[in-house]
Order: C-alpha cells, then structure tokens, then sequence
C-alpha cells in the first residue's frame, strides 16, 4: 500500500545539489526534501515522495551562506571618507554614529538584512557596539528586523569604555560604563538568546577593540559570556596602526593582548585579523580561535589581505564576513565569496583557494565560526536552510562547471532563500517584504545623517 508523504514535505528537485558535507559531496542532478524546518534527506537519482515538488530546473543548490562580521547600522553612512585608513576612517564617522537611535537602527537592519537575504545569506552575525547615552531598544530594532524578514540573527551586544581622553579611539560621549555595559547584555540574553539547534536569534558578547574598550571590561566581558554561555567577539589585527597602537598602549601585538587577557578559546572568534604571525596562526588554531575573513572592506580601507590559506593549512576556523557597510559599500556575501577566491589566489598563486573552498568558507566555514552545528551544510537533521542560484543566465553561457561558474561570474542575485524550512526570497524577490519600500524608508533615515 503506497505510503502518503507528510503534508509539509517539499521535494527541491532537478538540481545540482553542493551539500558542504564532510565528504563535500554534489549530486547533479539531485534533490533536497524538506520536512518542516529540517531536510529530510539529499541526493540523487530516484525521487521519494513529498507533498510538494518544485522543479529547480538545473539550479544549484548550496547551503545558506552565513555572515560572520557586520555592522548593520552602517547602511545609513555609506561612501564616507572614502581615501581613509581605519582610524581616520573612525574618527570621521564615530560623531555621526552618535546620532543613531531605535528607528534609524531599524530602518538600517532591514536594508541590511534584506540586501543580505538577496545574496543568499540565512544567518547574519551583526556586532554593534555604538550606544549613544539615553537611547535604547537599538539590539531589539534590529531583531525585529531579522524576524520580519525572516532570516537568522546573531546579535551582539557590544561596548566601548576607552575614550579619547584615556588614550583610546572614539569620542568621550560614545563610552559605557563597565557595569552597564554587563548589565544591559545579561538584560538580552535573558530577553532574546535562544540556545540550541535551530535558533533563530542569539545574542554575543562583544567589546569593539582593543583600541576602544578597556582590559578589564575585556575581561569582564569573557567572565559574563562564559557564565551565560555565549560566544565571544572583536575586531583585532585589522591594521599595522592597530599593532603599533597595542605595542605603545600595552607593551605587546594585538594576539599577544588577547592572549593575557584569556581571549584566545573556541568560543571566541575575531574579525579581519589581516596582520597575523605565523606563532599567531599557531596560537589561534591550538587555541580554537576563530576568524572572520572580510576581504572588501579589509581592501577599502587599504588594510591589507588577510592570510587565509595559511590559516585553512594550520586547521583555524575561518569564515565570511561583509563587515559594515560604511567600510564595504554592498552588503552582499556572495560578493565576499568570489572576493576570499581572488584574494587568496592574488596573495598566493592561482593554486592558493579553489571556487568549492571559497563557497565552504561562506557557508560550512561561517557555520563552525558561529559555534552552530546545525547549519551550513545540506545534510538529514540540519536545519533546512540552502539558496538556489540560477545556471541559465548570461554569465554563466558556456560554464562546464556551474558551481564554479556561480562564484567566478559573481556576485549573484539569489533565486529562492529557504531559512528553516520557510522560503523567505522566490523568483529573486523577499517573500515578507517589499524591496522598494524598504529602500524608501531607509533613505528617510539616511538623509537624517547626510543632515
């Protein structure tokens, strides 16, 4: 007797399917089924039964792509200090900032986030660390925005206490003090943290820098995370003006300050880390240090290319990230994926990263990154996130290979997003929202600041 399939079973099917496994896996032509928020099972040849089949029509298939490093209030300053290096950079933007409040924020996260979705990007690390005195509810703007939308958000609560009069980088009126910085990241993990697989909001502790926040909160901050348990961020090794600032400031390089003050662990990861030693890469992938590679904005800013093959060789965890769009005008990790291929292979050779490393590194990289388990891979039991990608367009005419050809001819506009089981783009359009008007609201909230 034939056996009915579960009413919210959905076969994807007729595609070449990049599952990111252990084994990296493709089957072409295959199929991924969905049952509710989880996949069901991947593969090839004979179809099994489903409720519903979408014929993919030669698409590939890749898991979600996770954004490990971004700045999301950043969408309402772009094209500022356009010749700058990072501090002066800085130090033009950080008053402008100041001016953020709950609304902006909002209207930032949602282009953010909906310029994110578009590129295939399901799960979205956002570190904000800007809290101008007497304004609040700014982290909650921004989960609101991820929730209507529908993709998975990290959300960090991040902190400055080292202003310019003690020595440090941003203004004096940008500053917490340490108590209410703790305070007011214990209030959100209580309120937001979902722990566990599945999770569609989470909550991390992160200071900014180790050239705007003090040793202690840094400290401070570990001891509150590891309590909670939650995971650790900061930017570090960005710059050769960040090494010379820790060497002046602390007597040591930035990894050797991480390292004193109980920093290096797997449950930290941290952004750019352009400058790095070989004893540093040995210290981050004994330590299960993590690392969010951001190439654009690493090149916008002239600071560098980070050494990533090096850290791929040595078994640190590495992943994307977009970092803030002030400093890496297209908030778009597709982008980033062809970008880690081409500044690896410019850094070391045309051998140095092939198109399937870059793609691992957007996805099953920025999955391990975050500490999450249950995505970035299409595999029976993880959460039923993938974005389908297109092969019969223009640029890829000729391609024999149309999962390299997808990142070599990038970036691209993503043909369906599915975040746990729930499609949230169709036919290149946001499913719970409307693009245009999106737009129209952020560029209310932008001429605020051009103001």
């Amino acid at each position: 007797m034939a056996v009915t399939p579960a009413s919210d079973t959905v076969l994807y099917a007729n595609g070449v399917v990049v599952t990111m496994d252990d084994d990296s896996s493709e089957h072409a032509p295959g199929w991924v089924m969905t049952d509710g928020a989880t996949i069901a099972a991947v593969g090839a040849g004979p179809e099994p039964d489903a409720a519903t089949r979408v014929d993919l029509h030669g698409a590939v298939v890749t898991p979600g792509l996770v954004n490990t490093h971004h700045h999301l209030y950043q969408t309402l300053t772009r094209t500022r200090a356009q010749q700058a290096d990072l501090f002066t950079w800085l130090r033009e933007l950080y008053p402008v900032w100041s001016r953020i409040d709950a609304e902006a924020e909002y209207a930032a996260a949602r282009a953010g986030l909906a310029e994110l979705a578009l590129s295939g990007c399901t799960t979205v690390f956002d570190h904000h660390y800007v809290f101008p005195r007497g304004r609040g509810g700014l982290i909650e703007a921004e989960v609101q925005a991820a929730r209507e939308l529908g993709v998975r958000i990290v959300a960090s609560r991040g902190s400055m206490d080292l202003g310019v009069s003690d020595g440090g980088l941003p203004p004096d009126e940008l500053v917490e003090d340490l108590d209410a910085v703790l305070a007011e990241t214990e209030r959100l993990a209580a309120a937001l943290h979902e722990p566990g697989a599945g999770a569609h909001v989470q909550i991390a502790v992160a200071p900014c820098s180790p050239f705007s926040v003090t040793g202690r909160l840094m400290e401070e901050s570990a001891a509150l995370a590891r309590r909670l348990g939650l995971p650790l961020h900061t930017h570090l090794a960005e710059t050769l003006e960040e090494e010379a600032y820790c060497v002046e400031l602390y007597g040591c390089r930035p990894v050797e300050y991480l390292e004193r003050l109980g920093w290096l662990a797997g449950d930290v990861w941290c952004a750019h880390c352009v400058h790095l030693s070989a004893r540093d890469i040995e210290q981050f992938a004994r330590t299960g240090t993590g690392v969010a590679h951001c190439p654009t904005s690493n090149l916008r800013l002239g600071a560098g290319v980070a050494p990533v093959r090096e850290m791929l060789d040595a078994g640190v965890r590495v992943g994307l990230g977009v970092d803030g769009s002030a400093s890496n005008e297209r908030g778009d990790l597709f982008l980033e994926v062809k970008q880690a291929l081409l500044v690896a292979r410019g850094r070391g050779g045309g051998g140095a990263m092939t198109a399937r490393d870059a793609i691992r590194l957007g996805t099953r990289g920025g999955a391990a990154v975050l500490g999450r388990d249950d995505i970035g891979s299409l595999e029976p039991g993880r959460c039923a996130d993938f974005a389908v990608w297109r092969s019969d367009g223009l640029e890829l005419g000729g391609a024999d290979d149309p999962v390299a050809g997808i990142v070599f001819a990038g970036p691209q506009r993503v043909d369906r997003l599915v975040v746990g089981g729930r499609e949230i783009v169709r036919d290149g359009a946001l499913v719970h929202a409307d693009e245009a008007e999106i737009a129209q609201a952020h560029r209310f909230q932008a001429r605020r600041f051009a103001r």
